[in-house]
């Protein structure tokens, strides 16, 4: 008795579990075909278009678990063991399906909200400055409300359980302590969060401004509610907590306006024709498409060293138009002095004083006649006493002139 009823059961749950099978079957189906209506309509209607290219996917999600939870409710005894916990995993089934529908409804809204209010990106213009204000300040929101979404889902699957009651009353109880203890936990990440939505509402920063922080030069990719993510010149990505936009100075250089002052500097010699440079500075501006036409001036700001510093001011409309102006204004400034005026090209002087004439040093000589030598006189009495006799004659001789010859007479003369 006991195996017909198992038997019994088992070909019980065999039938539900093909008659839930063949509902799911129908359900995909019956979602397929309104996605393929959606995206006929969708020719018309943009709206329709991305519902039905965001949302196809929980849709027929959702569709399938309620056509699972009627066939089971349908087909099978409300009184077998195993239709409890069945009913309980397809209740959480759709909570959890309904939660993406709506998540994908907030992300057609939040595109259709950018779609309305500018149409799309236009670049680095004055004229797109309102659609990546509100291209930013809808993304956040999207993001908090996706969270809240999120949150409500989780929240909604756990009431399910019946031992939730007891605990939700029990934190309920001790909301004030764990309040204040989860603020103090996560006082980072709730200042992080804060500084996001700060960002987002204060119009510091907007999704596509240039700015320049730690030294570089980048452009705005990501606003999230943590952190920012700035894609840099040279394809890196910059990741910074969005704390570092509210405590941190950084430089935005689309913040009002997207036009931009820029200069080219030379060092050139001093021999430089200042009027034909200023012609050519005009002229290769005119020439370029990249100037805007507000600013063009040519200055002499230095003039030390040997060298004279000019400074080439130009102007355009954005901060890419810019740095590549600068660059052809500056090549193309070099390659007009090296063709016409290459005497004018920097150089380094160097001036060799003249040779002056080296004057000997005179030898010292004694006035008078010359003393006797120390070695002519001696060996014997005789001989010293003759030298003696010629140091005081020498000396003693009246008007007696260094050319004058005094000859002392010897004794064997």
């Amino acid at each position: 008795m006991p195996e017909t009823i198992e038997l019994e059961s088992a070909t019980h749950f065999a039938i539900t579990a093909a008659w839930v099978a063949a509902a799911v079957a129908l359900a995909y189906g019956v979602g397929l075909m309104l996605s393929w209506v959606m995206q006929r309509l969708g020719r018309r209607s943009a709206v329709l278009r991305d519902v039905a290219q965001l949302t196809r996917r929980p849709v027929r999600a959702t569709l399938m678990v309620i056509a699972a939870t009627v066939a089971l409710q349908r087909t099978s005894d409300a009184q077998a063991s195993w239709r409890g916990w069945l009913d309980h995993i397809l209740v959480i089934a759709l909570i959890a399906t309904i939660t993406w529908l709506v998540a994908s409804l907030v992300v057609v809204a939040e595109r259709r909200a950018i779609a309305r209010f500018a149409g799309g990106d236009t670049g680095l213009t004055d004229a797109d400055r309102h659609w990546r204000k509100i291209r930013t300040q809808v993304t956040v929101l999207r993001r908090i409300v996706i969270a809240i979404v999120a949150v409500l889902g989780a929240a909604a699957a756990l009431m399910t359980f019946p031992s939730f009651s007891d605990i939700g009353k029990t934190l309920f109880a001790s909301a004030g302590v764990l309040s204040v203890v989860a603020g103090l936990a996560a006082q980072t990440s709730l200042g992080a969060a804060f500084a996001g939505i700060q960002i987002a509402f204060s119009d510091a920063i907007r999704v596509g401004d240039v700015v320049v922080l730690e030294k570089e030069w980048g452009r705005i990719e990501e606003i999230t509610l943590t952190y920012v993510v700035v894609h840099l010149w040279d394809e890196r990505r910059l990741v910074l907590p969005c704390t570092y936009f509210t405590t941190t100075p950084f430089q935005n250089w689309t913040r009002n306006a997207t036009e931009l002052l820029g200069t080219a500097e030379l060092d050139v010699d001093f021999t430089v024709p200042l009027d034909e440079m200023r012609a050519e500075l005009d002229r290769l501006l005119r020439a370029n498409p990249l100037w805007d036409e507000r600013v063009g001036v040519l200055q002499v700001t230095d003039a030390v060293g040997g060298l004279v510093r000019v400074r080439m001011l130009v102007s355009a409309s954005n901060a890419g138009a810019l740095f590549d102006l600068r660059c052809d204004v500056r090549e193309g400034m070099v390659e007009w002095l090296q063709r016409t005026h290459p005497g004018a090209l920097p150089r380094q002087r160097l001036e060799i004083p003249r040779e002056q004439p080296v004057e000997l040093p005179r030898r010292t000589t004694t006035v008078g006649r010359p003393q006797a030598d120390s070695g002519l006189f001696t060996g014997n009495p005789e001989a010293e006493r003759r030298g003696r006799a010629f140091d005081q004659s020498e000396s003693d001789a009246p008007g007696r002139t260094d050319r004058e010859l005094v000859r002392v007479p010897y004794a064997d003369e």
